[in-house]
């Protein structure tokens, strides 16, 4: 017949085995919430990202039509025909 006893130091390391696993499991979850939480921060910029390009080609075209309104070409503008005195629009 066999004497059988526990292993204290078998015992010790199951549960610190256990330990370890749940220590991994908790970091686990916690790296796929950050996951997920960088995911969507990703989107959100690309989103605003998208928002600025829109506003800033918007801009340039606004600015286009800005300067060609009111700084005309020299080329493409007729000269103003001096004023004399005497005349009635002076």
């Amino acid at each position: 017949m066999l004497n059988w006893r526990r292993d204290p130091d078998y015992e010790q390391g199951v549960m610190q085995y256990e330990q370890r696993k749940m220590q991994y499991e908790q970091r686990k979850m916690q790296h796929e919430l950050r996951m997920k939480q960088l995911k969507s921060e990703i989107e959100q910029i690309k989103k605003e990202t998208e928002q600025l390009r829109r506003e800033n080609a918007r801009e340039r075209a606004l600015s286009a039509l800005i300067k060609q309104h009111c700084f005309p070409d020299e080329s493409n503008s007729t000269p103003i025909p001096p004023i004399e005195p005497g005349s009635s629009s002076f």
